[in-house]
């Protein structure tokens, strides 16, 4: 069973989590069932059974303007910011209302009313400080001047003491760059660029040394002072900090035990026969007392009855009445104050996404080492087909046909995985700050994807044409210079498509090595039907012959066959095998395999491009699907 949820910001003078209205002075409970299922998945008959779990439960809170909230506690804790957030999504349940001021707002509206500080900072490795927070800005803010959002920068920097670093690259785990507690002093930085009046953070001392953790929570705080709100959890915080709170929570087994201000905290644990002793940090004591001990069922009976009759003393306080009183009073105001929304000047779609191009170009076009490899690869592998080939001869017992054929199947075959370790390396990191920023607000998932492709473009055109440009002459392949360009130009697609395909996967894949051996299967499976090499297209079940029309593979391979065997004369050696002479000129190669690939030479080059846009449409579709998955 659910029990409604609200939640209640009066902002410029009370923040209130839960429900206290006229009729109903009881504070309603924040609730989130997970559902799971109740055994593995090779067990079927527990498989199909499902059962609730409950998260979250009679939480309910205010916060003054002006205030920094600590909330600590064993569990909950990041439930309940993501509940505030509107960022349960689709794993959960969550029943209830939102009001701001009063106001109760709609679920597209949480991204315009609430900055989210995640635990992880998800930023790029090769921008510097100020160069992040420029990208940000101008995806954030439209009616301002370049000027004017230097400036914007400047103070944000100057707000956070950034203003030292800013020159410096991010950096990352292979190479050193910024301190620790410097980058998330930047993921609060690029937060506070949309002017938020409520920030939530999520356990923003994480590895973090305890004086650098003391001094991020001692800026939030001088943050909170500056007309803000500020939630943040935090665990196990230095005692230094038990008076820099406005306002602590302690939250455990999804219920919320205890919030009010420091001298409150202390008072009414004493009232309830808990005291801090001498020495002795007041939030390790204080999380300890309201804990369950779960390494036994005697130790658990024991502390969950200890927290249970905690929490009932403070739901009969005079705080938590106190609390109730606040919130039956705000929602009765008759006058009630705006929604403080963040700055609402994002830039149109085309303008977000060069501003995306750019910031990714800019970045990996940084990682020198990635360049490098992104534009030598394909030629190491050039090389050992090189090695083994040598040079291609003339005689056909000697292997003329047949070393074609296998230099164009190795040109088919192996682009698209040469793209596709591409996309898993360099993709990947893009897509978790995508995720992050997409709900911030700042744009779409989909336009990531679009920036992300087109700045392929131009590292594929060049890896090719250095392979291209190597094997073609190096083996001695049709001497054709425009023969040289069209095999370059088909070699080309299938190495754009490996990687497309796999980035369009991790929109809606999350694993990885899921999409490795997805995209590898669906390349085997495309030579396999579609090349003709295993098996002749006219002589495959007539399921197959329709399938091989939607493979890349088939037009790539029919345009390398034309491309090198139309016009090639063979001649053969008198030492050998009978009927070998049978082959004396390509287009018997090109009639007896390919029947009437000469004629459909435009068509299928036409056909082999269009594979290109229907993946940008694809891949379009597929994070627009992930923005409701986890939207949703």
């Amino acid at each position: 069973m659910f029990r409604t949820w609200s939640f209640l910001f009066h902002y410029s003078s009370v923040l209130q989590v839960g429900s206290a209205t006229p009729s109903e002075p009881k504070p309603s409970a924040l609730q989130r069932g997970l559902t799971e299922r109740a055994g593995p998945w090779w067990d079927l008959p527990s498989y199909r059974k499902r059962w609730t779990r409950q998260i979250l439960n009679e939480v309910s809170f205010h916060v003054s303007s002006g205030e920094i909230l600590g909330i600590l506690g064993n569990s909950g804790k990041t439930t309940l910011l993501d509940a505030i957030a509107g960022r349960i999504g689709h794993l959960g349940t969550l029943s209830g209302d939102v009001f701001i001021n009063g106001q109760k707002i709609k679920q597209e509206q949480y991204q315009d009313c609430f900055s989210y500080v995640l635990q992880s900072d998800n930023l790029l490795s090769y921008l510097t400080v100020e160069e992040t927070l420029t990208y940000t800005a101008q995806l954030a803010l439209r009616r301002h001047s370049e000027e004017a959002i230097r400036k914007k920068v400047s103070a944000v920097m100057s707000e956070l003491s950034l203003t030292h670093v800013g020159r410096s690259v991010i950096g990352g785990r292979v190479f050193p760059g910024i301190s620790g507690g410097e980058r998330r002093r930047v993921s609060i930085a690029c937060q506070l660029l949309q002017d938020p009046k409520v920030i939530l953070l999520d356990e923003p001392t994480t590895g973090l040394d305890s004086m650098t953790a003391n001094q991020i929570v001692v800026l939030l705080a001088e943050l909170a002072r500056r007309d803000r709100i500020v939630i943040v959890t935090i665990h196990q915080p230095r005692s230094e900090l038990f008076r820099v709170f406005s306002r602590i929570a302690v939250m455990s087994r999804g219920e919320l035990v205890f919030c009010g201000q420091p001298g409150e905290m202390v008072d009414f644990f004493s009232q309830c026969g808990y005291e801090c002793p001498e020495y002795c940090n007041p939030f390790d004591i204080y999380v300890d007392f309201t804990s369950v001990d779960t390494r036994s069922v005697e130790r658990e009976a024991a502390t969950f009855s200890r927290m249970h009759n905690i929490t009932s003393s403070y739901q009969g306080s005079a705080i938590y009445q106190s609390m109730l009183g606040k919130m039956e009073q705000s929602l009765r105001v008759s006058n009630k104050a705006a929604i403080p929304f963040k700055s609402k000047e994002s830039p149109s779609s085309l303008v977000k996404m060069g501003v995306l191009f750019r910031r990714t170009m800019r970045n990996l076009s940084r990682d020198r080492m990635g360049v490098l490899m992104r534009l030598s690869q394909n030629l190491i592998y050039g090389l050992f087909i090189a090695f083994f080939v040598v040079r291609l001869d003339s005689d056909v017992t000697k292997g003329a046909v047949q070393d074609r054929i296998g230099i164009i199947y190795q040109a088919v075959g192996a682009s698209p995985y040469t793209g596709m370790l591409n996309a898993v390396a360099l993709f990947t990191s893009l897509r978790a700050i995508s995720d992050q920023e997409s709900q911030d607000g700042l744009y779409s998932k989909w336009q990531m994807f679009l920036a992300y492709v087109f700045h392929i473009l131009p590292f594929s055109i060049v890896s090719v044409f250095i392979f291209t440009s190597f094997l073609y002459w190096t083996v001695g392949m049709h001497p054709d210079t425009m023969r040289f360009l069209c095999f370059s130009a088909v070699v080309l697609v299938p190495h754009i498509i490996g990687e497309w395909l796999t980035v369009v996967l991790l929109g809606v894949v999350q694993n990885p090595n899921m999409i490795n051996s997805g995209v590898a299967l669906l390349n085997i499976a495309g030579i396999l039907v579609g090349s003709g090499f295993l098996r002749s297209t006219q002589q495959m079940p007539e399921v197959f012959q329709w399938l091989s029309y939607l493979t890349f593979q088939k037009y790539s391979c029919e345009l390398l066959i034309v491309t090198e065997f139309h016009e090639l004369n063979f001649t053969c050696s008198n030492s050998v095998i009978p009927g070998a002479c049978l082959i004396a000129q390509g287009s018997q190669i090109i009639d007896q395999g390919y029947p009437g690939a000469l004629s459909r030479y435009t068509l299928d080059f036409v056909l082999l491009y269009s594979f290109l846009p229907a993946l940008l449409l694809l891949g379009v579709a597929s994070f627009k699907i992930r923005d409701r998955l986890i939207r949703h």
